[in-house]
């Protein structure tokens, strides 16, 4: 008898590009977001190909350190609290064992678990002070003891995203600085951040139109407040 085969299953597995998601999103999203807007602002106040380009290779180069810093210091400071944590409930465990068995009794049932056979798991995972403390970790403390933060790996992905994703509204103006391509640069931003929307949803199995127009949207109008306030400053000053 044949087993049966699933073709999506390969799409369940980890990668490096779905465990870094969220700073590629973010980061080449921000990055086309904020150069976009920025550079716009200053081709329609002056009409000078070299401080539109070096406008926008001055903040795509502070921006990606920036992002990729903060990434960085945030993911370090998560992690550090999750091993602290995690430091405290392996001193539970081997100080408390008996304690944290009926606690963990408990969260078992909690999650529909029967009594009898949250008892008889409690009691295989209590044999086992790596599975204990693992158990506990995900049951109380909603943390995987095996998957926490990559400092480095995350500040090195947002920074390279935001490097990415800042270039692709500079590029048309390595050609010129009319109106038509400051034109080009705004539709050619806005074609990629649909494309990148629409690529999110070979993950999320979402319609690949809808996650499209969604980032298209809310990044379309970040850049137009963004750029109308810039107008209003320039107006008043």
């Amino acid at each position: 008898m044949s087993v049966p085969h699933n073709p999506k299953y390969i799409h369940h597995k980890n990668s490096s590009i779905i465990n870094s998601m969220r700073e590629v999103v973010f980061g080449m999203e921000d990055g086309m977001v904020s150069t976009l807007g920025a550079i716009t602002g200053v081709a329609l106040a002056v009409d000078d190909r070299s401080i539109i380009l070096l406008t926008g290779f001055v903040i795509v180069a502070v921006e990606s350190i920036s992002m990729a810093t903060g990434s960085y210091i945030s993911s370090k400071s998560l992690r550090a609290i999750d091993e602290q944590k995690l430091r405290e409930e392996l001193e539970e465990v081997h100080n408390y064992p008996e304690e944290e068995k009926k606690e963990l009794i408990t969260m078992y049932t909690a999650d529909g678990w029967s009594p009898p056979l949250a008892k008889q798991m409690a009691e295989e995972a209590s044999r086992n002070k790596e599975l204990f403390l693992n158990e506990m970790a995900l049951r109380e403390l909603h943390i995987f003891p095996n998957e926490l933060n990559h400092p480095f790996k995350d500040g090195f992905m947002m920074g390279i995203s935001y490097i990415i994703g800042g270039s692709i509204p500079i590029i048309p103006y390595i050609f010129g600085s009319t109106p038509q391509i400051t034109t080009f640069s705004i539709l050619f931003t806005f074609i990629t951040l649909f494309g990148l929307g629409a690529a999110i949803s070979y993950y999320s199995k979402r319609a690949w139109w809808k996650s499209g127009f969604e980032l298209l949207l809310l990044a379309g109008f970040a850049t137009l407040v963004g750029y109308a306030i810039g107008q209003i400053t320039t107006w008043l000053m």
